[in-house]
């Protein structure tokens, strides 16, 4: 349940943070600038942090709302991969001052996919019927019975993969 809605909320920081580089290639503001103007340089006169925001959004972006390549593929399941790419889409939304709201929500989705990550809790691709995984293929059975729930654990589990 916490990956579902989780993906429903980086859905929309990915929105976000598309918008955030295309109104930084206009108005081109480092969040920093009152502390020091030694990073000016990443956003004028070359739009450097501009074209890595909107690329790592539009990467989040596939990778949420899967493009039909990515669906169903190991690193659209895997919950470690996220935590190891959004904490680099967080810095550098946060570097920039029009993203700073998709910087600080993309914490709380780190956060959500981290407790969700600790409480086993799987990802499977949306379209997958729930007959499909029961009746057809008994592997993936003893992953998740059905899709976007928990696994079940314990000596009954392991009966009812058998």
């Amino acid at each position: 349940m916490t990956v579902s809605i989780t993906n429903y909320v980086l859905i929309l920081v990915q929105l976000d943070q598309i918008g955030a580089a295309l109104e930084c290639f206009f108005w081109p503001k480092i969040f920093w600038d009152f502390a020091t103007k030694n990073l000016d340089g990443a956003v004028k006169p070359l739009p450097i942090l501009q074209v890595v925001n909107m690329v790592l959004g539009f990467i989040g972006l596939a990778w949420e709302w899967p493009l039909p390549l990515l669906a169903g593929s190991g690193l659209h399941r895997s919950i470690e991969a996220r935590l190891i790419i959004y904490p680099l889409s967080a810095l550098c939304a946060l570097l920039i001052y029009q993203g700073t709201n998709s910087g600080l929500y993309y914490i709380i989705g780190m956060v959500a996919y981290f407790w969700a990550y600790s409480e086993g809790e799987v990802r499977f691709h949306s379209t997958l019927s729930s007959h499909a995984i029961t009746s057809t293929n008994k592997s993936l059975q003893v992953v998740c019975p059905e899709p976007w729930t928990l696994p079940k654990r314990g000596a009954s589990a392991r009966k009812g993969a058998a």
